[in-house]
């Protein structure tokens, strides 16, 4: 009997202990960019373009150019599974480039992009071993960039695929059995930035330097609907994003929802495009997508995932408030509206920090402004460099993710054996240090490391001590603290206000009295009153220009300020007319 309640005591700990929590971006084992001569302002890590698939009760994850893919039980351990599917007589760096996964029966198909007709399509009935892959497919009939399957619930296989900022989406019916075209492609969805402000390219929504590309195509049924979702701008843009195209069956004809249904363009890490849309083993259902860093080079790219679903009115939705924030992982039936958003609190944003050393142009203050596009650098990979943050008050801290930034690496393509080692302190004066975590040891690759503490800690600094690594400096993009201060959540914004102008109605300048308890906004707008889905984290201003609107709705909106200890209230709605 001893035995067996010592036993149910490790199990229950060990239970207490599982994550229960994710924050993007997705802490996977990201490869180095293989592409000759990427590397010239620095390598760095890059995929892009996610697929997830629930797979016999596993979660598989497909993505650029990893030689490779990972798998998961519960969508927080990633385990990589390393193969490549180009053939020996491919002489190319695009090794499954935004690739499609489908499922037909108790196979799963895989398909990279390309303009040529004999790429094959891959097949797997076990693809946990990566022997397991046969071709299903020698040559494919249709080359394309971008590919995605569909399976019917009647069975029937589609495709669509589409990369352009000349040509539309397409969609093709295939054979089941041969995975051969059913005659031609048929033109789905071009976009038209005319209308809709948000499809317009570049940072700002006003460079006319190139046409905006629509990309990612992925197809979701929901009841008697189908939904064809479809990335634009440009994935190196904080406005990157995916709409979705409504219509009766799998080829269309298709109506757009507005407004982009995953959108991102403000906080930590910005962007939420050319991704996939899956369910969970309860139902939910979950959005994954690319985030943009485009610093050393435009495609310098992570993976995001958000909860997501469909309302009562059949309306697809993504919910990205507070969207590189801690949130729960799933563990049963939930309502995605309502948010899976931990209410973790960032506590150490723009608050005092010291370093060991610095090299030129990376100071230690960039570590802590929520931007994963600037970075601290120590001086040297030597152990013993450390980076620390001061809180400001004694606080209640819930997680910390630590995210590495890859100064000075030289790794290309996909490496084995990477590691960041370090170990983690707290202290309530700045004297006594108590170790809160050692990961001194060799362990996973985790260049988006989280950790999710196994219960609250009363602490105000935190400190991270370089242990080693590869290659490359000690750097940090973000040391992020996550929890909740004592003090009270700050008031309602005041005097909110849109200006929408008549000259270009597909944009407003947004404008409210500053908070003074407040360094951040959460503004939400939508087409209805009662939809307000979307929403733009805005830090350290009272304003922002905003030319995402459809040129022909009516716009609502609202806002709530954000500091450490909470949220406010959020305004009154309000309404802006073309």
């Amino acid at each position: 009997m001893r035995r067996f309640l010592s036993l149910c005591l490790i199990l229950l700990a060990a239970r207490l202990a599982a994550q229960t929590t994710y924050c993007n971006p997705l802490n996977i084992d990201y490869g180095h960019t293989p592409i000759p001569g990427a590397a010239a302002w620095g390598a760095h890590r890059a995929t892009a373009d996610p697929v997830i698939v629930r797979f016999k009760g596993d979660y598989y994850l497909f993505s650029t150019n990893q030689r490779g893919y990972w798998w998961s039980s519960n969508l927080s351990d990633w385990h990589f599974v390393s193969r490549s599917f180009l053939r020996p007589d491919h002489d190319t760096y695009d090794d499954l480039c935004a690739p499609a996964v489908g499922i037909i029966g108790d196979t799963l198909l895989v398909f990279g992009s390309t303009y040529t007709r004999d790429f094959p399509i891959w097949m797997s009935t076990e693809p946990k071993k990566a022997d397991s892959w046969t071709e299903a497919v020698h040559k494919f009939d249709i080359g394309g960039w971008d590919p995605a399957f569909f399976t019917d619930t009647d069975g029937r296989l589609y495709l669509y695929n589409g990369s352009s900022n000349r040509y539309p989406i397409y969609g093709v019916e295939l054979d089941r059995q041969s995975l051969q075209p059913l005659g031609a492609r048929k033109e789905l969805y071009t976009l038209e930035p005319e209308r809709y402000g948000w499809q317009r390219f570049g940072e700002h929504l006003d460079n006319t330097f190139l046409d905006p590309f629509i990309e990612g195509a992925w197809m979701t049924q929901y009841g008697n609907r189908y939904y064809l979702q479809y990335g634009a701008p440009g994935t190196e843009f904080s406005g990157y994003a995916d709409g979705v195209l409504v219509g009766p069956g799998p080829l269309g004809p298709f109506t757009p929802q507005s407004d982009p249904f995953s959108y991102k363009p403000g906080g930590f890490i910005r962007g939420a495009g050319h991704g996939s849309t899956f369910q969970d083993a309860w139902g939910n259902y979950w959005h994954t997508s690319t985030l943009a860093i485009s610093v050393k080079n435009n495609f310098e790219r992570r993976i995001g995932l958000w909860p997501a679903g469909f309302d009562a009115d059949s309306v697809m939705y993504c919910n990205t408030a507070f969207g590189d924030y801690p949130h729960y992982l799933p563990a049963g039936p939930a309502d995605h509206l309502q948010s899976r958003f931990t209410g973790w609190m960032l506590l150490n944003y723009q608050k005092p920090v010291q370093a060991s050393s610095a090299l030129p142009g990376h100071p230690a203050n960039l570590a802590a402004d929520e931007n994963v596009k600037t970075w601290w650098a120590a001086a040297s990979n030597r152990p013993g460099e450390w980076f620390q943050t001061d809180l400001g008050d004694t606080c209640t801290v819930y997680a910390i993710q630590v995210n590495h930034a890859d100064q000075g690496v030289d790794f290309m393509g996909k490496s084995v054996g990477v590691y960041y080692r370090y170990k983690l302190w707290h202290s309530l004066d700045g004297k006594k240090w108590r170790l809160l975590s050692d990961r001194s040891q060799a362990g996973p690759d985790a260049p988006h490391d989280y950790l999710e503490l196994p219960r609250p800690l009363r602490t105000r600094y935190i400190r991270i001590e370089f242990s080693g690594q590869r290659t490359g400096a000690f750097a940090l993009s973000g040391l992020r603290v996550f929890g909740r201060g004592d003090g009270p959540p700050p008031p309602a914004v005041r005097e909110f206000i849109v200006l929408r102008t008549e000259k270009d109605p597909r944009s407003a300048w947004l404008k409210w009295r500053p908070v003074d308890e407040a360094w951040a906004y959460n503004i939400y707008f939508g087409t209805s009153p009662g939809k307000l889905y979307n929403c733009i984290m805005v830090h350290d201003a009272n304003e922002y220009w905003f030319k995402g609107m459809d040129a022909r709705k009516t716009y609502y909106f609202s806002i709530e300020a954000v500091n450490e200890n909470g949220v406010s209230e959020r305004s009154g709605v309000v309404e802006k007319a073309p």
